[in-house]
C-alpha cells in the first residue's frame, strides 16, 4: 500500500519533468493507475477486517479526490 501510495506524487513528479505534454500525461495515467491500485487495496483491506469500515470509507473518500484531481488535469492537458 505504501508503495502504490508514494507512486501517486512521484509519477506526477516525474512526468512534470519530462519535456512534453505528451510524456506528463503518461505519467499522469501512471498516477491514475497507482491510485485505482491504492483503492482496490483499500476495499480489500477492509472486507479482510484489517481496518474498520468507518476508516476506510474516509481514505476512500480521500482516493477519490485525488482521482478527480487527476482527471481534471488529464482533461486540462489534453484539451
Amino acid at each position: 500500500m505504501r508503495r502504490s501510495a508514494s507512486s501517486i506524487p512521484t509519477n506526477i513528479a516525474e512526468g512534470c519533468g519530462r519535456n512534453s505534454d505528451k510524456d506528463f500525461l503518461r505519467f499522469l495515467y501512471f498516477a491514475f493507475g497507482s491510485a485505482n491500485e491504492i483503492e482496490y487495496q483499500i476495499i480489500l483491506s477492509i472486507d479482510l477486517k484489517f481496518i474498520k469500515q468507518e476508516k476506510g470509507k474516509n481514505i476512500l473518500q480521500d482516493i477519490e479526490e485525488i482521482k478527480k484531481m487527476l482527471n481534471s488535469l488529464i482533461k486540462k492537458i489534453t484539451s
